[in-house]
């Protein structure tokens, strides 16, 4: 990784995914090692270029719309998918559909407010 970016985008060799095809690697319990920093970091960088390219393809659910995400963003979605651990893959899909459904409700919920103290402040005259 030259200057904190993925391999994958400056043409490196990949180490992730065919280095150990098993998937992660497992502590001596059994369980799997959490991601390191860096690790995270990677997966961050992808997963916001993933939702850009889903962003400029007007596409908002990407678990719902699957087959049309990956002919749009073929790239990202291999380093996506390549690049964060698969539990992660479809929560930050999901989280991103709850956060605009949020911010849409946020977004109604500001204007009926503002119509309201616009209506208050007729009814007054003004601010007194």
């Amino acid at each position: 990784m030259a200057y904190g970016l993925p391999d994958w985008l400056t043409g490196g060799p990949s180490t992730t995914s065919s280095a150990n095809p098993k998937g992660p690697p497992r502590s001596n319990d059994g369980g799997y090692i959490a991601p390191d920093r860096t690790k995270r970091e990677v997966c961050y960088e992808s997963r916001d270029i993933f939702f850009k390219c889903l962003d400029k393809h007007d596409i908002l659910d990407a678990v719902k719309d699957d087959e049309k995400a990956r002919q749009s963003c073929p790239e990202e979605v291999t380093a996506y998918e390549r690049d964060c651990a698969r539990s992660w893959i479809k929560y930050f899909k999901e989280k991103r559909v709850v956060d605009w459904k949020r911010d849409q409700t946020i977004a109604a919920i500001q204007e009926e407010d503002a119509k309201a103290i616009a209506k208050a402040k007729e009814k007054r005259g003004g601010w007194f």
